[in-house]
C-alpha cells in the first residue's frame, strides 16, 4: 500500500552511488522519488534508461528525480556507469529497506522495493503516485501526467 495523496512524506538520509549523503530536506522545489527492486534487472534497467532520457520533464517540473532500491551504494555506482545514470541513485541496503519501508514501499514477501513513486511538493507533501506491478515499469507517460496535475494544482 502506498502513502495517500496529501500524506507527508518520510524525512531521509540515504548514501547515493558516490558514498555521499542525499537528505530529503535538501530536495528543494519538489523531488519524484522512485523506488524500484534491483539494479541490473532487466525492467529496471529498462525503467531507470527511460528516466535518464526523459531528465528535461523532470528538470521542466523544476523537481529533483531520485531512485531509491535495497542495492548497496557499491552496486549501484557500477549500474550508474554501465548505463550512464546522472541522477542520484540512492542506497537503502542498510538497515535493510528502512527508508522504503517508512514510503510504504516494501515487499516484505519477497524483499526487495515495489515499483512505486512518489512526486513531492517542496515541503515533502505527497502529491501524486505512481505505481506499476511486479515485472511492469511504470510509462514515462505516467510521470508527465503526474507532474502537470501537479503543477496544475499549485
Amino acid at each position: 500500500m502506498a502513502l495517500a495523496v496529501g500524506a507527508a512524506a518520510p524525512e531521509f538520509a540515504l548514501a547515493n552511488q558516490f558514498g555521499e549523503t542525499v537528505e530529503s530536506r535538501s530536495l528543494v522545489g519538489g523531488a519524484v522519488v522512485v523506488f524500484f527492486p534491483f539494479a541490473f534487472s532487466r525492467v529496471c534497467t529498462d525503467e531507470l534508461g527511460q528516466l535518464r532520457d526523459s531528465l528535461d520533464l523532470f528538470d521542466a517540473a523544476g523537481v529533483s528525480l531520485v531512485a531509491v532500491s535495497v542495492d548497496h551504494k557499491y552496486t549501484l555506482r557500477a549500474f550508474a556507469d554501465a548505463n550512464d545514470i546522472s541522477f542520484d541513485l540512492l542506497a537503502d541496503f542498510w538497515p535493510h529497506g528502512t527508508v522504503t519501508r517508512a514510503f510504504d514501499a516494501f515487499d516484505d514477501v519477497h524483499g526487495y522495493a515495489e515499483r512505486v513513486s512518489y512526486v513531492l511538493d517542496g515541503a515533502g507533501t505527497v502529491r501524486a503516485v505512481v505505481s506499476s506491478p511486479h515485472g511492469q515499469g511504470r510509462p514515462i507517460a505516467d510521470y508527465a501526467r503526474a507532474l502537470s496535475s501537479v503543477e496544475a494544482a499549485l
